[in-house]
């Protein structure tokens, strides 16, 4: 693969929390409807958790014979509790309301730390539900009107790496779609990673002049405001769109595996003119990565 496209910059990671679970179904819609709704909020930047779709799994490798989709769902800090109360609402309202799910624990590492479940997911049983011995595992039984649903009793908590990011630059909106199609599908084959954003559009700057809202436009990088900033702006030639694939990944070699996938997979289409990084000179990550030392 030619590099020359790609800029020698950096992304900014930092270090971050994260459940990785298991939902199972009766049917690949019903699976992927209940992983794409329960991940589809990308907002750890705000305080709140967020997630991604790491794969889809066949009938044979879940422990219920079902189909399956591993996600993730990561917070950044050391607020347990707030995770907890956070990852609550995914899990309440996204998949137990789907018809016939299951959710397991799927971590990947020895972790001694964990959520319960009963207090934050199993009381929507309004007291009636119940602990099982199904699949070698202790689930709990929630009553509901199509019965029942069912996830593990205790969820652990991982260690993990967040922010990892590249921005592939296009001419065109045809490469802006076809591009980050060709990415996400590409990162969906590494194992532990995901892409929380899908295809960004909005890339952000940790300073702002409305901080009640969170992080705002990156404006410099704006092509719509290319001529009021002029010689500010820092939109290159040719560059029309600049949108951003945003990695979380369980550990620092799954990152790079995945950021090189989304990379060759970009590169391969008409109208990418080249890949860059957002990076904010140290103010959101202490992790530096340079994209040209991973791609080698």
């Amino acid at each position: 693969m030619n590099y020359d496209k790609v800029e020698d910059t950096f992304f900014e990671a930092f270090e971050g929390k994260y459940v990785r679970a298991l939902i199972t179904g009766p049917t690949k819609d019903i699976v992927k409807r209940a992983a794409y709704d329960s991940t589809s909020t990308p907002s750890a930047v705000i305080g709140r958790i967020e997630g991604g779709v790491e794969g889809f799994l066949d009938e044979n490798q879940t422990p219920d014979g079902r189909f399956g989709a591993v996600v993730q769902y990561w917070l950044g800090g050391d607020d347990v509790d707030k995770f907890a109360f956070e990852l609550s609402y995914r899990l309440r309202q996204d998949i137990l309301v789907k018809p016939f799910t299951r959710i397991f624990d799927w971590a990947d590492d020895e972790s001694d730390d964990y959520i319960e479940m009963m207090d934050i997911v199993g009381h929507c049983g309004d007291g009636w539900e119940w602990i099982v011995d199904e699949y070698n595992r202790k689930m709990i039984n929630v009553p509901i009107a199509v019965p029942d649903f069912q996830i593990e009793e205790k969820f652990k908590i991982n260690n993990g790496i967040m922010g990892g990011n590249f921005w592939y630059l296009c001419e065109t909106p045809e490469a802006v779609l076809t591009a980050g199609e060709d990415a996400i599908n590409a990162i969906m084959d590494v194992e532990g990673a995901i892409t929380p954003f899908d295809v960004c559009s909005a890339a952000s700057k940790p300073e702002t002049n409305y901080p009640e809202i969170g992080p705002t436009t990156n404006h410099y990088y704006c092509p719509s405001l290319k001529e009021r900033l002029g010689d500010e702006s820092k939109v290159g030639e040719n560059v029309n769109y600049l949108p951003e694939i945003v990695i979380n990944a369980t550990n620092i070699e799954s990152m790079n595996k995945a950021l090189k996938a989304g990379i060759d997979a970009v590169l391969d289409v008409d109208d990418v003119i080249g890949i860059s990084a957002g990076n904010y000179d140290g103010k959101l990550g202490d992790k530096i990565y340079n994209l040209l030392d991973i791609l080698e």
